[in-house]
């Protein structure tokens, strides 16, 4: 009877083992499916577009003609305002952990107009004219997916025009002069190629000296300008999204 019962006990161990063991093989040919890591929106890549909005500056003119009786004077100031419209083009790249930092330059066409009388010589005016602008600027910002906040800053060139006109005879001079800005803004993309943005930038050209070779006694004038400019647009984006997965943010 024991060894009946050892028997039977053997055999038992023996089927079940057997069982166990096909389990464990039909387990390890099931496919296992893993969900793949998530992929967020990356302002990383290039892009192009165009902006439109408006600029406010100052012009602040001193006579600084050497030898004049209103060497040091102030001929005056005036404000001018007017549309801005424009092209950019920039490339970004963003960190893991959602800093982006970023380089671009703009260029845009204006028509901002003003012009006042001397103040030590009622009977002449001073005119200005702002052509153009343009920057060159970095920009560091954070996303929060397709949300961009950003402040930026660099260098700025800006085409004039100005003009002394007297009773008798008016003369101009134009340049190109340099100075500095700062703005900040934010951009949203819409899709994974199109993203809008507006931003405010600040602009200091600080003071140049402009000389008008009026006949017998040329006029030197010192002419400081600041200036503001409010401006949204549209990017096309291209490069870089979506390739690689980018780190969820809580």
């Amino acid at each position: 009877m024991r060894k009946l019962l050892l028997a039977g006990v053997a055999i038992a161990t023996l089927f079940s083992g057997s069982a166990i063991a096909a389990d464990m093989r039909a387990r390890r040919a099931r496919p296992v499916y893993k969900a793949p890591p998530p992929v967020y929106f990356s302002w990383t890549g290039c892009y192009v577009g165009g902006h439109a909005g408006a600029l406010w500056a100052t012009k602040d003119w001193t006579n600084v003609t050497p030898g004049t009786i209103n060497f040091g004077r102030s001929a005056g100031s005036h404000d001018l305002d007017s549309w801005l419209g424009g092209v950019q083009a920039g490339c970004d790249y963003q960190f893991g952990g959602g800093f982006v930092i970023g380089i671009a330059g703009d260029y845009a066409w204006s028509d901002a107009k003003a012009s006042s009388a001397i103040l030590f010589d009622p009977a002449s005016t001073i005119r200005s004219q702002i052509d153009s602008l343009t920057s060159i600027t970095g920009r560091i910002g954070f996303a929060w997916d397709r949300f961009l906040g950003y402040v930026k800053g660099g260098g700025a060139w800006e085409h004039d025009k100005f003009e002394i006109a007297s009773p008798v005879l008016a003369l101009s001079v134009s340049n190109t002069r340099s100075g500095w800005t700062v703005g900040v803004g934010g951009e949203f993309a819409f899709t994974n190629f199109v993203s809008a943005f507006i931003e405010y930038n600040y602009y200091d050209f600080g003071s140049r000296d402009h000389t008008f070779p009026f006949p017998g006694e040329p006029v030197v004038a010192a002419i400081d300008e600041t200036k503001s400019v409010l401006k949204g647009g549209l990017n096309i984006r291209f490069g870089g999204w979506g390739k690689t997965p980018v780190a969820a943010r809580y």
